[in-house]
């Protein structure tokens, strides 16, 4: 019998994304509490532009568009937002989507498969992704188990399970 398995991977849907920006540049373009205040977000080549006339608003402005994003089931921790910076008259935040899994961050997931995980589970890493197999399909079912319930800092999704 062959081996079963799956990827681990951490991607972003894109248009989710895209979904979820527009949904927050509506609300913050009806919202009475930002009349005057110049208060925007918009894409900026890869990277998520935030500006509003002060500090507070631009903070008002990420905290609306990370909950249209967890609305969207998107995690929050894929979204790498900075800080508010002055930039003239108006403050900016400029924010980023994570993706992949990084080879250092790999092989945090591959020790905890080997070290946590029943025997005879194999896991490698393949680019920004990580394949586990192993014969038994119930023992991939109790990586998955054990993967979500470990907090990495960067969201994991689990495809291709044959």
């Amino acid at each position: 019998m062959a081996d079963s398995s799956f990827d681990i991977v951490s991607k972003v849907e894109r248009q989710e994304v895209d979904n979820a920006l527009n949904q927050a540049a509506k609300e913050i373009s009806q919202r009475y509490d930002f009349r005057g205040v110049d208060a925007s977000i918009a894409w900026s080549g890869e990277r998520i532009e935030m500006r509003a006339n002060a500090e507070e608003r631009v903070n008002a402005v990420l905290d609306i568009f990370q909950s249209k994003l967890i609305k969207r089931g998107i995690s929050l921790k894929a979204l790498d937002a900075g800080e508010p910076q002055a930039s003239g008259k108006e403050y900016k935040i400029s924010a980023s989507l994570k993706e992949g899994i990084g080879q250092d961050d790999a092989k945090k997931i591959a020790k905890v498969i080997r070290d946590e995980g029943p025997k005879g589970v194999k896991a490698q890493v393949q680019g920004d992704e990580l394949r586990v197999s192993s014969k038994s399909r119930d023992h991939l079912q109790d990586i998955i188990a054990l993967v979500k319930g470990k907090d990495f800092e960067f969201p994991v999704q689990f495809v291709n399970y044959r």
